[in-house]
């Protein structure tokens, strides 16, 4: 899961939809109901705002991140 986002940050560019759909993707293997419960968002909601064709909020990325054990970080380019 790690290295497939890794690879989809650096694949993205500047394409936040590309990224959102790549949180989808890892979503939807480990389990969209869970995650649901988890990050108290609605299973619809999710889905929606991980197609890639969704605008997911910030606060939507860092819930989905964390329960999914990842955390987003900070480096130098």
């Amino acid at each position: 899961m790690r290295g497939f986002l890794e690879a989809c940050f650096a694949e993205a560019g500047d394409d936040p939809g590309f990224i959102a759909k790549a949180l989808g993707e890892v979503a939807r293997a480990r389990g969209m109901t869970a995650l649901a419960r988890e990050t108290a968002l609605g299973r619809d909601t999710l889905y929606k705002a991980l197609s890639g064709e969704g605008n997911p909020s910030f606060s939507t990325i860092l819930k989905v991140t964390r329960a999914l054990g990842l955390k987003l970080t900070v480096a130098h380019a």
